[in-house]
């Protein structure tokens, strides 16, 4: 194995495996840390891990015992991957992991860079925007579980780290690899935050990153990366997979209520609430044979309005809610699973963590792109995925995820 990389949620770690899949790297993603060596093959392992929202040293525990386990495959170099919006707290994850993978590879400099200009986000003085937005205007500062309230990454990640915060400004990535490259050697140990617009500038920082022993980022930095290894951009194989397709939808972003409202419109959806499932009101079983008994692509969702998530955690607790909800999802998942159900589709990268553990998926092959940083996923032979983070993929997302993991175009 050449990269080793190291997600702190299933849905991100799709998107940098597609990304790393589509640059012509042999991929695999691991549903946490294997306890068997790598296939000879493997050329970049990323591992998923479910540690965005736990505990920072939980967090770190868990991102050391996946470092140990990549170096033993003999990686060469290091990629620490979250959310291209950034998702923590002030108290958050990012910048402890990030300190504490630097200290085990005794590396004294690293990247920020959670930029991804092809699904709208890009970074200009150290700030994040979605799209024409900051980061705090763009519905991120209403995540149920990291609210997003700065758009500065730079005091994001210094409110985290022990490290120095630094920044690479635009001007420089736009003179290219040699002037990053430059920047960083002489730049003072710590942390850079490093500007990107275009998706030329993350090739140009993936380049400049060459011998650094550690990234830390989005997916899209991880455009500059196989072609460091010698590997060149080709197609993914894929064989489709026929059969009951069914959606699951715990995201409460924009994008994905978008999403939910429009497939709604075109096929059966029901909605759940924390309400109903902690009291006991909504029967699992009844669930899963609704959706298996429906025509279409069937679609459970919880993806509420901010008013409505602000009240359920105020009346419930923010931890207990989110709880009960991938609960839900996840014993749904295993039991349409059970029933026969083919392909599997989920908004919400906690929601399709919980899912993908409770089909207990050791390993992910890459199929092709649905919409930027979302691919095709097989499972096993009866079974496909699509995991979405929640603020990627277009209006007909579910419908067209549908259709990917089916093999029609």
């Amino acid at each position: 194995m050449l990269l080793g990389c190291i997600g702190d949620d299933f849905t991100g770690s799709s998107d940098l495996a597609n990304t790393l899949a589509k640059g012509g790297m042999r991929t695999v993603q691991y549903t946490g840390i294997p306890h068997a060596p790598a296939a000879q093959e493997v050329q970049a392992g990323v591992i998923s891990l479910k540690s965005r929202s736990i505990a920072p040293e939980q967090a770190v525990t868990l991102s050391l015992r996946a470092l140990d386990w990549l170096r033993q495959q003999g990686c060469q170099q290091f990629f620490f991957k979250y959310c291209s919006t950034f998702d923590s707290t002030p108290q958050g994850n990012i910048g402890p992991v990030a300190d504490a993978l630097a200290a085990a590879l005794e590396t004294d400099r690293t990247i920020v860079c959670p930029a991804f200009p092809g699904a709208g986000r890009t970074v200009f003085q150290g700030h994040l925007f979605v799209h024409d937005r900051l980061l705090s205007e763009s519905g991120m500062q209403n995540h149920p579980l990291t609210p997003m309230t700065d758009p500065d990454i730079r005091r994001w990640m210094a409110a985290q780290s022990a490290r120095p915060v630094g920044h690479i400004a635009a001007e420089t990535v736009f003179a290219g690899a040699g002037a990053i490259r430059a920047a960083l050697h002489d730049a003072p140990a710590g942390h850079q935050v490093v500007d990107a617009l275009r998706d030329e500038d993350l090739v140009a920082i993936g380049r400049a990153a060459r011998d650094l022993p550690l990234i830390t980022g989005g997916s899209g930095i991880a455009l500059g990366l196989p072609e460091n290894f010698g590997c060149t951009s080709g197609d993914v194989p894929w064989n489709g997979q026929a059969g009951q397709a069914v959606a699951m939808s715990g995201s409460c972003s924009r994008a994905t209520r978008e999403q939910v409202a429009q497939h709604a419109a075109r096929h059966p959806a029901r909605e759940i609430t924390a309400d109903a499932v902690i009291s006991g009101q909504l029967a699992l079983g009844e669930v899963a044979n609704w959706l298996m008994q429906q025509e279409g692509v069937p679609l459970l969702y919880s993806s509420a309005d901010p008013d409505v998530v602000r009240d359920i955690q105020t009346r419930l607790g923010s931890q207990t809610a989110s709880a009960a909800l991938e609960n839900f999802f996840a014993e749904t998942a295993r039991a349409v699973v059970g029933m026969g159900a083919t392909r599997i589709i989920t908004a919400g990268g906690e929601t399709s963590g919980a899912v993908v553990e409770r089909l207990a998926l050791s390993q992910l092959a890459i199929g092709p792109e649905i919409d930027p940083g979302v691919p095709a996923l097989r499972a096993h032979p009866n079974l496909v995925l699509a995991l979405k983070s929640g603020n990627f993929g277009a209006a007909d997302f579910f419908e067209k995820a549908a259709n990917v993991l089916e093999g029609k175009s």
